[in-house]
């Protein structure tokens, strides 16, 4: 008689646990009014330095952007005097030249048409064309923005701690500006020929406004008047009183 084998069923290997991944800690965000900036005197020595804010400074270059804003703000100071005149509106022109037929030259009606010297002009320049375009206000301040941090990433932001003459005069300004340009290493700050820097006052100040006014490099303009066309255009920027200056524009992107 034949006996069954006994079979023992082995039992299923167990499965490693999974190992559950911790999880990352999220990442500080980089708190605001972490860059620094030194600030000059106008002898040129370090006086200290300052917190820039991130949303002024602290921007990625967006080209686009900035390129929309400066095109628009020039169409938009586009002068419209040049204007010429169509053949109807130039004087004279009235009598037919010479007959019709028979002459063996081409038929004209009038010598003030535009093909005549001194004839009306096709397709000139007229004042009532308008160039202007429409900026939102949001777009304009966000390519300000854009154009000081791309600025300050390139070294060409200088802080002074406080531009003041006590007279108009030409010569200290630019003892002043050569003072500064040798202390932050810019050298070009006083040699640059055109469009070397805009000298932002923190106020206006009639008599630093009339000291640099004979530096044709230079552009002098209240803080809260900087603009990206002006910023384009020169290569420095030259901030007068931080403290007060980055108060003007915080509060001008506030609104």
């Amino acid at each position: 008689m034949a006996t069954a084998k006994a079979t023992t069923k082995k039992a299923p290997a167990k499965k490693p646990a999974k190992k559950v991944a911790a999880k990352a800690a999220p990442k500080a965000e980089k708190a605001l009014g972490t860059l620094e900036a030194t600030v000059w005197t106008v002898g040129g020595a370090k006086s200290g330095t300052v917190q820039l804010p991130e949303a002024l400074f602290g921007r990625k270059w967006n080209a686009d952007l900035v390129h929309q804003v400066v095109v628009g703000m020039q169409a938009n100071a586009r002068p419209t005097t040049a204007h010429t005149k169509f053949r109807g509106e130039v004087r004279g022109g009235g009598k037919k030249p010479w007959k019709q037929k028979g002459t063996g030259r081409a038929r004209h009606g009038s010598n003030r048409s535009p093909i005549w010297v001194g004839g009306g002009i096709t397709h000139g320049p007229r004042a009532e064309k308008v160039y202007a375009v429409k900026i939102n206000k949001k777009m304009r301040l966000a390519a300000l923005a854009t154009v000081l941090s791309r600025k300050w990433k390139d070294g060409e932001v200088i802080f002074v701690e406080k531009i003041d003459f006590a007279a108009p005069k030409t010569k200290d300004a630019k003892a002043a500006l050569v003072a500064i340009a040798k202390g932050a290493g810019v050298a070009d700050l006083a040699t640059k020929r055109k469009n070397a820097a805009v000298i932002a006052l923190a106020a206006k100040d009639v008599s630093a406004e009339k000291s640099f006014r004979n530096i044709g490099s230079l552009v002098t303009e209240e803080v809260r008047n900087l603009n990206p066309v002006d910023l384009m255009n020169k290569k420095y920027l030259v901030i007068d009183r931080p403290a007060e200056s980055l108060e003007v524009l915080t509060a001008r992107f506030a609104k």
